[in-house]
Order: structure tokens, then C-alpha cells, then sequence
């Protein structure tokens, strides 16, 4: 269906219960724990093309990361959690609650395009029950900016993997509307972590959400603050000078009392990126699949849940978690309600951050470009009908003949199948781009390395200007 038909029709529907929606979410109608003042602050990290053979606590042979694998130790480690294996695509599903054949989010390129009227981002429906919220660091291939999806503050830059301004997308960088040059030694994860930490000295009586958006660990992967000068594994510096960061933020937390009040999430955009994936081993097994990837590796990431005091200290969940169910999830943490002027596909799982046994889901959804699946905890059907043993996964995954006559497999593709009829992905916005997930065409692609130049010539130009000698 072509985007602006299928977004005009679900908005004609939408209008009839915009009242219900209003009143949905005033105050009368938000549980006890609005009332309560125990809602948790929320501060979502999303590390950049990380999956879980880069984890220490997942397993990885290669890596070392104490800060995270503390909050795995003292909260909750998933070991099931996935999101669509590309940056621009999972981002829309994290922040929208809603899967890309709704949004028309199926590529790098289309994510840039849904409108603020047309789609609603966490920010909105946090706010209705009083939180200050921030986006800080990467935006990328989402539309428009922070502000336009109701965040109170931001710093974002241009593009991804941006550490110093040694490339043309880390030339500058914007906070709050006021474009900033990225000086010579100014490295912008510190940038952020600063800015994070002011956010947090204002801001520490107020409930506040941070969506935390990390360059680490997209490349190009260059040194750190912290590399040897001869340093000989550069990603492992990065992986470790990430989770150095995520250690100087809970020692803030600590410092302002905050710490029992916050929940932090920690999670992947994506699998762990091609270029690194031979050296992400778990066991001394490689992980099938990679960043933009359909396999298991493109898909599958670290998800870590630490509250003090609520979460359950060092349990493991195999729950199927899905990048949807963030969204319903923040807004039952935080006593509001989800607009009921829109369908969406995420499951909350805040009874499990509560040691609960929860309304677990039975399968999640992938899509990237027009491939996608539906996974189950031993199985997995595409959209070509294939039907996958999963039980040697992430590092097998067996193709199921049709003509097999095995009762599991069979019933499994049942059940798959009647999913994935139920949720009808062909039926919405179908992709247009060129079937990688990439881009939204060669065109595209052409004329968006085109304005890109312009800008990088623009922002050269300034940078000599500005930049003290």
C-alpha cells in the first residue's frame, strides 16, 4: 500500500476517538502509581551496532565490560531480546512502539520520512505524566529532530559513529537548537556524558526520561581518550572506554541519590557490526549473522534491566523481548496510557523488571526492507514460507524441509504462520527502496550523498572560520 494512502486512512480513523485518547491520559484514569511518587526515572542506553558476543556477561571470548556486566550481575540479563538489524529501522520501532509496515520505517532512508503528526514518540506519551525527557547522541536516520517529537532537550550530530572531528558528519554538532563546532581534542562521547550529567544536576527532583543514543561502537572505530598510543585492538578500546561511560553514569546517579529511583536499560541498535563480527565470539563459536542480517546475529542483542531494589539481582530471563515493548512498557512504569488512537505491537514487560512472571510473549517480529519473520523460542517462519529449527541458535539455524512430518515442526509453522496473517505486513506501507534495507533507492541514495557533500563543504568552511588557531 503506498505510504500517504495508508497513513491518510488509519488517520480518518484515528480522528473518531481522539476524545477517548484525551481523556485516556488525563490524571483521573492513570493508576495508583501516579499518585504514588513511585514511578522510576528512565535512562534507555542504546549502544550503536553492539550485539551480544561484545557482552562480557553474554559470554564474549574477546571483550571486557565490568561497568555492564555490574548491572547484569545486580538486575536482569534477557537473553532473547531483538530489534530489526539496522540503526534507522530499530530506532523507529524503539521509539514508536510499532512495526515498520505501520510506520513505513523499512529502510535506512524511509525512517527519515514519517511526519510528527503521523507518528508518536515515547517523549509524548511520557509527558503526560510530568517527566523531563532528553535525547542524547546519535539521531541518525530518523526524522526531523528531537524537538519536533516533544524531547525537552537534546544534543545530537550529524550521521553515526561520530568521535572526534577528524570526519566531515563530527565537524558539528546542535544542543537545544544552537549549532556547536567540534573542537580540535573534544571527543563526543565525553561531549555527551557532560551533557548528560548537567541534564541530570537540573533535573534530579523532576522524573526524567533519557534516551541515551551512543556512538560507541559504530565505526569508523578510531582511537579513544584511553588507547596506547600503539594499541593494537582499537574496538576492544572502544567496547571498554563504552562501558567506562556507563560506569561514570551510575556513579553520578549514585552521588545525586538517584540511583534507587532510576531504571536503566542498556541495549543494542543492532547486531554486532560486519566488520567485527569474526572476533564477537561467545565459547569460541561465531555468531551466525551480523548487522543487517536476517539471521540470528542481525537481530539479537543485549538487554540489561537495573532498578536497586526492584529488579531481581543477577536473574536471567529467556522471555522473548521484542524493540516494540518498550513503549508499553515506560508507559505502565510511569502510570499513563498508550494513545488509543493508534495500533501498537509492543508487550509490556514491567512485571518482569518486578520479579514477576509477566504476560510473556509468544513470538516476535523482524523486518527489514520486504523480508521479515516471526520467531518463537524454537522457531522461525519468513516470508518466503522457510521454517527454521532454532534450537541451536545463535550459532546454527536448521531450514525445516515442507515436506517434513515432524508434529513439532508442523505445528510450529501453524502457529507462525498465523502471526504473521494476523499482523499482514504486506497489507501496510510496503517498501520501495532496494531490497537491502539500505536505501530507498539508487536515486536516493545518489541525492542524499549529494546534500550531504554540500553540508560537509558548509561545515568545513565554518570550522575554518571559528576554530581558534
Amino acid at each position: 500500500m503506498d505510504r500517504r494512502i495508508f497513513i491518510k486512512s488509519a488517520s480518518v480513523v484515528a480522528a473518531g476517538s481522539a476524545v477517548a485518547h484525551n481523556c485516556a491520559l488525563g490524571k483521573e484514569f492513570l493508576p495508583e502509581i501516579f499518585a504514588s511518587g513511585k514511578k522510576p526515572n528512565i535512562i534507555f542506553i542504546l549502544a550503536d551496532d553492539y550485539g551480544i558476543g561484545d557482552v562480557g556477561c553474554y559470554g564474549a571470548d574477546n571483550f571486557k565490560t565490568p561497568n555492564i556486566d555490574k548491572l547484569a550481575k545486580e538486575g536482569i540479563r534477557f537473553t532473547h531480546a531483538y530489534t530489526a538489524p539496522l540503526c534507522g529501522p530499530s530506532r523507529a520501532c524503539i521509539l514508536t512502539g510499532r512495526y515498520a509496515f505501520r510506520t513505513g520505517a523499512t529502510n535506512q532512508d524511509s525512517t527519515g520520512q514519517f511526519e510528527p503528526t503521523a507518528e508518536i514518540m515515547t517523549p509524548k506519551v511520557l509527558k503526560r505524566a510530568g517527566y523531563i525527557t532528553s535525547s542524547i547522541g546519535k539521531w541518525g536516520q530518523l526524522p526531523y529532530g528531537p524537538t519536533e517529537f516533544e524531547f525537552d532537550d537534546y544534543l545530537r550530530f550529524r550521521g553515526s559513529g561520530v568521535y572526534w572531528n577528524t570526519k566531515p558528519d563530527g565537524v558539528n554538532y546542535v544542543v537545544n537548537g544552537e549549532t556547536k563546532i567540534l573542537q580540535d581534542k573534544e571527543y563526543m562521547p565525553d561531549l555527551m556524558h557532560d551533557h548528560l550529567v548537567n541534564f541530570l544536576d537540573k533535573h534530579q527532583k523532576d522524573p526524567f526520561y533519557i534516551y541515551y543514543s551512543l556512538s560507541h561502537v559504530h565505526g569508523e572505530i578510531v582511537k579513544t581518550p584511553d588507547s596506547a598510543p600503539e594499541s593494537k585492538d582499537l574496538y576492544a578500546d572502544n567496547i571498554l572506554y563504552m562501558d567506562k561511560l556507563v560506569g561514570k553514569l551510575v556513579a553520578k546517579l549514585e552521588q545525586l541519590k538517584l540511583r534507587e529511583k532510576t531504571l536503566i536499560l542498556f541495549f543494542g541498535d543492532n547486531g554486532t557490526g560486519k566488520g567485527h563480527a569474526l572476533t564477537s565470539t561467545i565459547g569460541g563459536r561465531q555468531i551466525l549473522g551480523s548487522k543487517g542480517s536476517m539471521l540470528e546475529g542481525g537481530a539479537l542483542v543485549p538487554l540489561i534491566a537495573n532498578w536497586p531494589g526492584v529488579t531481581p539481582a543477577g536473574k536471567v530471563l529467556d522471555d522473548l523481548i521484542d524493540s516494540t515493548d518498550f513503549m508499553p512498557t515506560f508507559a505502565e512504569l510511569t502510570g499513563t496510557k498508550l494513545p488509543e488512537t493508534k495500533t501498537f505491537d509492543g508487550t509490556s514487560f514491567s512485571a518482569q523488571l518486578h520479579g514477576e512472571k509477566g504476560n510473556k510473549r509468544e513470538w516476535i517480529y523482524i523486518q527489514l526492507a520486504r523480508m521479515w519473520y516471526t520467531r518463537e523460542a524454537g522457531w522461525k517462519l519468513n516470508q518466503a514460507g522457510e521454517l527454521f529449527d532454532m534450537s541451536k541458535a545463535p550459532f546454527e539455524e536448521i531450514l525445516v524441509p515442507f515436506s517434513t512430518k515432524d508434529p513439532e515442526a508442523i505445528a510450529a509453522r501453524k502457529r507462525l504462520q498465523a502471526a504473521l496473517n494476523k499482523l499482514n505486513p504486506a497489507g501496510g506501507i510496503l517498501d520501495q527502496g532496494d531490497g537491502s534495507g539500505q536505501h530507498a533507492s539508487k536515486k536516493a541514495k545518489k541525492e542524499a550523498k549529494q546534500q550531504d557533500d554540500k553540508s560537509v563543504k558548509k561545515s568545513l568552511r565554518t570550522k575554518k572560520k571559528v576554530t581558534p588557531e
